[in-house]
């Protein structure tokens, strides 16, 4: 019963947790080791209750998480928002099942959203351009700003001095909103092209900008003067020496380590390029030193990778048709998974775990390896959706510290939610599930 002994087992085990609740260091302990050993079994009705939720007639375009990813096991509950071609944005409680709020029919089906679990605010984009931000709670639609043209990427950008909005139109401007009141704090061109893919950095000091498979090189703006533009100047860039990138993503562990998927310009074979960013200030303007650390090419036998993901500082995921690669960043080719009868359609990374979605209506888990020397993923177990008389696969999938859930595809148009929820018992005292 000695608090300070289960505190320094928490402390060797995992980081130390930010919100500890009502929960004592020993039912911390107790619930996070139980919920770790059931996501890495996986047993049916012993591990986990799985429940299918219907309410959107149409197919559910995007979903995220609202609520916060905390191990805060007294009073946890998992709530993701959703949007569909239904022309509504929605609200569901993962462990009941059950819608919690929808909002009236919108203009135009909505095709994108972003959420803000700290500030419980959801945004929401339609066909049309039109963005939106939510209560999490109600549903209260809070701002509405209309884009001059559709949207091609939206990202949510929770910076130290305060909440944004990043959005790219399809005529290649890209704007920064406040959040909530979507107010415009600066616009710029990005490129002569609808098809813009946004990435923020970790730590959302860097936004990454790339126009698909363009001869433009992509750009990294520094977002500090994106939220404080000035009137003489353009907001601080840099172009990467790249061309016809395709995927990119940010390194979790290192805020300025960026990782890109190009073509050769010369035999236009895909490599991987690593950079590390800098923000180089003066006195009176700041630069950015984009500084390559590491790049290699994909082997010629290896389908063209359609998904890309990293974990900790040196691991690259891949997604080839419905095979799981991993790689170092230096191109050192780690593991291959070929768990799945058909491609894969979403790729979820964590600190914890890694979950694949495909078409073979099956959601696979993996866990890390965490006491090996380099970063090693063990295969677990698949999460099986429905019949294969009614769905044609899963399209999405999310997680976070107590459930997984997919979007299920239905041979009607529709689409539904498929939840897996983890049980946690300290002792004989249930904290969630």
């Amino acid at each position: 019963m000695t608090t300070e002994l289960w505190r320094q087992l928490c402390l060797r085990r995992w980081s130390c947790p930010t919100v500890l609740g009502t929960q004592t260091w020993k039912q911390y302990y107790l619930c996070r080791s139980e919920l770790e050993f059931r996501m890495e079994t996986g047993r049916s009705e012993k591990d986990f209750i799985c429940k299918a939720v219907f309410g959107h007639t149409g197919e559910i375009n995007k979903l995220a998480y609202i609520s916060t990813n905390e191990y805060q096991f007294d009073r946890k509950k998992s709530v993701v928002c959703t949007v569909s071609s239904d022309c509504t944005v929605r609200a569901w409680d993962l462990h009941e099942g059950t819608e919690i709020w929808s909002s009236p029919l919108q203009p135009a089906p909505l095709v994108n959203l972003v959420t803000y679990p700290q500030l419980q605010l959801v945004a929401t984009v339609d066909k049309q351009g039109l963005i939106k931000v939510w209560k999490a709670q109600t549903g209260w639609e809070w701002a509405s700003f209309c884009l001059p043209t559709s949207c091609s990427a939206v990202e949510a950008c929770d910076h130290p001095e305060g909440s944004f909005l990043l959005v790219a139109c399809a005529e290649g401007t890209l704007y920064t909103l406040t959040v909530p009141q979507l107010q415009v704090v600066s616009k710029v061109t990005l490129f002569p092209s609808p098809f813009v893919s946004l990435l923020c950095s970790p730590d959302r000091q860097w936004l990454f900008a790339s126009a698909h498979n363009s001869d433009l090189g992509p750009k990294v703006f520094y977002t500090q003067s994106l939220l404080h533009p000035s009137e003489d100047e353009l907001p601080v860039s840099t172009t990467l020496t790249v061309r016809l990138s395709s995927k990119a993503c940010w390194a979790p562990d290192e805020a300025a380590r960026l990782i890109v998927m190009h073509r050769n310009g010369s035999v236009r074979q895909l490599v991987v390029t690593t950079f590390e960013l800098k923000a180089m200030k003066s006195r009176d303007r700041v630069s950015i030193l984009a500084q390559q650390m590491a790049s290699f090419l994909l082997p010629d036998a290896m389908m063209p990778p359609h998904l890309m993901q990293s974990h900790g500082s040196q691991v690259i995921l891949l997604t080839s048709g419905s095979e799981l690669v991993l790689f170092t960043i230096h191109g050192l080719q780690l593991e291959a998974f070929q768990d799945h009868e058909k491609p894969i359609t979403s790729l979820w990374v964590g600190p914890e775990r890694v979950i694949t979605s495909s078409f073979d209506l099956s959601l696979r888990v993996y866990t890390w390896n965490k006491k090996s020397n380099f970063p090693a993923l063990k295969s677990c177990y698949h999460l099986l959706g429905g019949s294969h008389r009614w769905a044609r696969g899963f399209s999405h999938v999310e997680s976070d510290i107590m459930s997984i859930v997919g979007v299920e595809v239905r041979s009607t148009g529709t689409s539904i939610l498929r939840s897996y929820c983890f049980k946690v018992q300290c002792g004989q005292k249930a904290c969630t599930g």
